[in-house]
């Protein structure tokens, strides 16, 4: 199964829905301000100064927000017309993010530089196969004392059914998960149905692959919330907190860490 194309079809088809959806608010972006949630902006400090990579980074909103804190940035994508909306958000705000097509394997093909830090954040790692070689990525591009922050939604959530009414999926990496959905997390509706191959990756599986590249784990958090309102059935429980009607308060939602190169 070429995992890649589809993927990569699907996630060129959710851009310019999610470009333009409530959610992303693109036109108040432009206007200024900073997306990060406070679980991430906790573990990234005082990043000005920095140079960061940013993989995974959709049409660089997030990516746009860490230049506007002082930071030198590049953000990757897959996905074509996400590349091409981020370097469009970056001229309208006047940003100098630099943003590249690539997918997270082949980045070292692509890209001869070091960094100060990566980052990568919210359901990103879900499309990738192969944790141990993405972690691989990651060290690759530190330089030596370099950080990794890294905020993901938690490997139980991904257990669940879109409902949230029982459990479907296992916990542990297993068997590609397959999906075909006319819309997308935003609630925006796609102009087709559109196919997409996902994996669980338990967070043991996550840290031991960062360990093995010899980084030191600094900090590790879990969340009984999301900062997005991107699920079915949820209840916003504080301002910018969400959790699943129900199961408020009794699963966790994100998990956050970072991680020093040796």
């Amino acid at each position: 199964m070429d995992y890649l194309s589809i993927n990569k079809s699907t996630w060129n088809e959710r851009t310019d829905v999610h470009f333009q959806s409530k959610m992303y608010d693109v036109e108040n972006f432009i206007r200024g301000g900073n997306v990060l949630n406070s679980i991430e902006l906790e573990l990234l400090g005082d990043i000005k100064g920095k140079r960061i990579l940013h993989l995974q980074c959709h049409f660089g909103q997030d990516t746009i927000s860490l230049s506007r804190m002082g930071a030198e940035v590049t953000g990757i994508d897959f996905s074509d017309k996400a590349i091409a909306r981020a370097r469009e958000l970056a001229a309208q705000t006047q940003s100098d993010t630099r943003f590249v097509l690539s997918d997270v394997y082949r980045l070292p093909e692509v890209l001869d530089e070091k960094f100060d830090m990566v980052f990568t954040s919210y359901g990103t790692i879900g499309w990738l196969p192969d944790v141990e070689r993405w972690a691989a990525v990651v060290g690759h591009f530190l330089k030596p004392a370099g950080t990794f922050v890294f905020a993901e939604f938690h490997p139980v959530v991904w257990m669940m059914s879109d409902d949230f009414s029982k459990i479907e999926y296992r916990y542990f990496t297993d068997e590609p998960i397959v999906e075909e959905s006319e819309t997308t997390y935003t609630g925006g509706q796609l102009s087709k149905s559109m196919k997409s191959v996902g994996w669980n990756h338990g967070m043991a599986e996550v840290v031991q692959a960062l360990l093995d590249q010899g980084m030191r784990l600094d900090s590790l958090r879990e969340f009984d919330y999301s900062p997005y309102d991107c699920f079915d059935k949820v209840v916003e429980v504080a301002s910018g907190k969400y959790q699943i009607k129900g199961l408020e308060g009794k699963i966790p939602m994100v998990y956050a860490l970072k991680a020093t190169k040796a």
